[in-house]
């Protein structure tokens, strides 16, 4: 999942959906540094890293794409799926997505004193830019892919693994629903954080 995905499985406690995108920028040992729910959402986004990468519907889906673009799966499903959940946001949540997007964006503007520089600039940018709401447009998605291609240890032009994955579109919304459902099993109730109940739906697709 890339930030829509860790935003919506973090549920509704905001601090937990802070750090819920921290976990893009925070690495290493977690030491009190933030506070304590901030932290779990970190430590939430790092296990459903491990989860998505384990899963078999995700594990299928690498097998789609061509031979030169296999390293950096990881990072293209990421983000179609991040586009498939901002695309079918209605069939997972009651809020609408720009409502939601923009309630985040306060959300992390109140905690912008405590963010490491990356995370900053993302929160300064991002609702004007209408970041993540962005995903929701299949045209965004290679603009996507370059901006992260390009902040690769070696640049890649990732945006031209896109249109080789258009023939398996239907197989990524299915690889999509299923990881959804896997990762929201998974998770399980967390204390204090409501999902919607639609993922209850989900679960059984």
């Amino acid at each position: 999942m890339n930030y829509l995905g860790h935003l919506y499985l973090a549920g509704s406690d905001p601090d937990m959906q802070v750090g819920g995108l921290l976990g893009d920028f925070v690495k290493g040992p977690l030491r009190g540094d933030y506070p304590a729910r901030i932290e779990a959402g970190i430590q939430l986004h790092r296990r459903i890293d491990s989860l998505c990468d384990s899963l078999p519907a995700t594990r299928q889906l690498l097998e789609v794409l061509p031979a030169p673009w296999r390293r950096y799966g990881g990072i293209v499903i990421d983000v179609v799926f991040d586009h498939l959940l901002a695309r079918d946001w209605d069939d997972f949540h009651p809020q609408p997505l720009g409502d939601f997007c923009q309630t985040f964006y306060r959300t992390l503007a109140s905690h912008r004193a405590l963010l490491p520089e990356r995370a900053r600039a993302f929160c300064d940018r991002a609702p004007a830019l209408r970041w993540l709401e962005s995903y929701r447009d299949a045209e965004q998605i290679p603009r996507v892919l370059a901006h992260i291609g390009q902040r690769l240890r070696r640049p890649r032009h990732l945006e031209q693994a896109w249109p080789p994955l258009q023939p398996f579109a239907a197989t990524f919304e299915q690889g999509f629903r299923e990881s959804l459902a896997a990762l929201t099993t998974a998770i399980g109730p967390t204390p204090g954080i409501t999902r919607h109940p639609c993922l209850d739906v989900a679960v059984r697709l």
